[in-house]
């Protein structure tokens, strides 16, 4: 075998169905119909649950149907051109919003502290943070019972207030004053584990060598929340700030067990509590269609200006 023969690279694979040429033709249906049957199962369900329902919220929106009252006509955008003529709406709207921003902030800045005061090691802390989690996993109506027992005119609150000398305790959930407040209250104590939960997280990520270089550079508490600490709890942030407005801005079942939209007329009524008491106790499916129509897109605006906004800050810091 002479030195050219063994220098000589073999011959590349250009015909007769060689690996390379096998891999480059291998057909491109088998990885489509992969595909497609893994994201079938979820996109089926989000079409069903979330895409359809919204089309014939939509659609009812631009009817007068009625179920008890047939036939159903076509009336265009009147049911959107009466709801910002209804007072009822716009209250529910205004409670809507108060609701809202309580519920936002509050448990924001309460699980912060909390979670600081839980971020550390040992079995106290982790039976205390399973104590400040436990309102999360109870149902929504089970916390509404439970306190409004507790904040009833002759309830345990109201009687600890005597026994301490107050002598004509606050109509925690009868007095149009204050019933609003009470309510963002409750929703505010069973969200406080989530927003614990979820800084707690965040505080855990925070690396260990910044807080002690900050600490050798002669920064104090305070001033390594501020310069650090803070900072890179922008992600944990944004979630709780976008899972809070989403949950309080359609709050229907602390309403309806606790006041029914009372007391007097619509003081906690939310704009959840009357879509459902128009569709379902007036019948009037066309005209709560309308409302959930602008409930949606006041949702959806509102979250995605906020996502932006709290998004754009952690790309900043």
């Amino acid at each position: 075998m002479t030195a050219t023969e063994v220098a000589a690279p073999p011959e590349s694979p250009r015909r007769g169905g060689g690996v390379a040429t096998a891999v480059r033709r291998r057909p491109v249906w088998p990885r489509i119909w992969h595909f497609v049957s893994f994201a079938a199962p979820g996109v089926l369900v989000y079409l069903c649950f979330v895409l359809a329902p919204i089309g014939i919220s939509f659609y009812y929106s631009l009817t007068n149907y009625n179920p008890f009252n047939p036939p159903t006509t076509f009336v265009g955008l009147r049911n959107f051109g009466l709801l910002f003529e209804d007072e009822e709406f716009l209250t529910a709207l205004e409670v809507t919003s108060i609701l809202t921003l309580i519920v936002v902030i509050v448990p924001n800045v309460l699980g912060l502290a909390v979670a600081l005061l839980l971020d550390k090691r040992g079995w106290l802390y982790n039976a205390l943070r399973s104590v400040f989690f436990t309102p999360v996993i109870l149902s929504s109506v089970v916390v509404s019972i439970i306190w409004s027992r507790l904040l009833d005119s002759e309830g345990p609150v109201n009687q600890l207030l005597r026994a301490l000398g107050v002598r004509n305790p606050p109509g925690w959930l009868s007095d149009p004053d204050i019933a609003l407040y009470s309510l963002a209250s409750i929703v505010c104590w069973q969200m406080l584990g989530f927003c614990v939960v979820v800084y707690l997280a965040g505080l855990q990520g925070v690396p260990q060598e910044l807080l002690e270089a900050a600490a050798i550079d002669g920064a104090g508490p305070v001033r390594r929340f501020r310069a650090v600490t803070w900072p890179l709890l922008a992600p944990a942030l944004t979630i709780n700030t976008v899972v809070l407005l989403i949950s309080a801005f359609k709050t229907y079942d602390f309403v309806k067990v606790i006041t029914n939209g009372g007391p007097g007329t619509g003081a906690t009524a939310t704009i959840a509590f009357n879509v459902l008491a128009t569709g379902f106790d007036a019948n009037h499916v066309g005209y709560a269609s309308a409302m959930a129509i602008v409930m949606l897109l006041i949702v959806a605006v509102v979250t995605a200006i906020v996502l932006r906004l709290l998004q754009r800050r952690e790309v900043d810091l």
